[in-house]
């Protein structure tokens, strides 16, 4: 059982990270565009997130310090700065767009409108927050995000044509929309391996009070948390193709995601919806934390959830202002699912200024002793690392080709 409660950090990870708002709309439009045509990307976002968390719970458990703890160490203060800035425009964006996630989950749950709804469910996460230690958020949002089972339940009974699965699974290109189809890979490879991700996934790892000993857990977390994530992902897309492809609709909103729900009948689009809602939600918590982990880190604060709002007054009043301003942002009537779309661009522009410190300081013996990243690690890092810093090249051009996907 114990094994199973500190799970909760990866399995919240994963669920924040591969199963947020932007994934629940991306998945469901590239399968309803492409059918199974993009499940490889999947895989490429499993293999990077795993090999980079690995070595941010590694640096974590060995050095005691987080990611942008030594990110502004090894890069020096200008070029720090900079992966500062664009990390926090990345947590700010993805957290309007998981707050509105939030909103539009309780909306089909409660029928409520969403200009009432809005300032309660920030409300109730700044109080959540604010009250539960971190383990607990960890079991709470992670567990409970794991009602997207029903995605999977549902893959299953809609009876797919598995060989026409298999073969999504290897990479490839569509010849009739190339560029719609590289804009949606891109996209989630990125929302996938997401710079706050790691921000949150090694400053978790403090939280908890990893130590060298615990190198073990960090490993299974990093492979079963993240592995539960990528299959959820998997389901979601498959569902899409056989749901909403036939019928040519492309989701735009996550209730139409949510309603490809409908063969498991009102159990199972139920529980389809708590599982959005708390996997949502889960991602709102980690871009609103990892926001004020990174600006703590960086300035030299005390940070944590392990601390009172009194030890670390600054650390709580920047996640706190995060939530605010993204309640005021939403306030404006702006789109989350758009806001989502824009943020994962972003996100994969940032994302090798955040990963090439990681590979360094995982080999760097002064800070890891003997757990510096072996053949293995090193190798896989250097893949990633290049196809993470082409996915940043090529998002941009593609986001203003495509029409921000709605194009191709």
């Amino acid at each position: 059982m114990k094994a199973v409660l500190q799970l909760a950090l990866g399995i919240l990870s994963a669920i924040g990270g591969f199963v947020d708002i932007g994934e629940l709309v991306f998945n469901g439009q590239a399968g309803s565009r492409f059918g199974y045509g993009l499940l490889w990307a999947i895989l490429v976002g499993l293999g990077g997130v795993v090999v980079y968390a690995e070595m941010c719970g590694r640096v974590a458990a060995v050095s005691r310090r987080a990611v942008f703890d030594l990110i502004r160490e090894r890069m020096g203060f200008a070029l720090g700065l900079v992966t500062l800035l664009a990390g926090q425009t990345v947590c700010l964006m993805t957290l309007v767009a998981e707050l509105g996630g939030v909103v539009i989950a309780l909306r089909l749950l409660s029928g409520l409108p969403f200009g009432l709804l809005l300032p309660i469910a920030a409300l109730l996460m700044v109080v959540v927050i604010l009250t539960l230690p971190f383990e607990w958020l960890e079991r709470i949002f992670g567990y409970a995000g794991l009602g997207l089972v029903a995605f999977a339940v549902a893959a299953v009974q809609l009876h797919p044509d598995w060989h026409q699965v298999v073969l999504g699974l290897v990479p490839g290109i569509d010849r009739a929309a190339p560029a719609l189809y590289l804009y949606f890979a891109v996209g989630m490879i990125a929302t996938t391996v997401s710079p706050y991700e790691v921000y949150f996934y090694s400053s978790g790892g403090i939280e908890d009070g990893w130590k060298p000993s615990d190198l073990g857990l960090n490993r299974f977390t990093v492979f079963a948390g993240f592995g539960v994530g990528a299959l959820l992902s998997i389901a979601i897309l498959v569902v899409s193709a056989e749901v909403l492809r036939p019928l040519g609709v492309q989701p735009q909103h996550l209730g139409t995601t949510a309603l490809a729900l409908g063969s498991l009948g009102q159990i199972g689009l139920l529980a389809g919806l708590i599982g959005i809602l708390f996997a949502v939600g889960g991602a709102a918590l980690e871009t609103g934390l990892s926001g004020a982990y990174s600006l703590s880190q960086f300035l030299g604060w005390p940070w944590g959830k392990y601390l009172s709002p009194r030890k670390a007054p600054r650390f709580t009043i920047t996640w706190i202002v995060m939530f605010a301003l993204a309640m005021v942002i939403l306030a404006t009537g702006v789109n989350p699912v758009a806001v989502t779309e824009y943020a994962v661009i972003f996100a994969a522009v940032a994302m090798p200024l955040t990963y090439a410190p990681v590979l360094l300081v995982a080999n760097d013996r002064s800070y890891m002793g003997e757990h510096v990243n072996g053949r293995l690690a090193n190798g896989m890092g250097v893949i990633y690392l290049v196809v993470i810093t082409l996915a940043a090249v090529l998002a941009i051009p593609l986001l203003i080709v495509t029409g921000a996907g709605s194009s191709g």
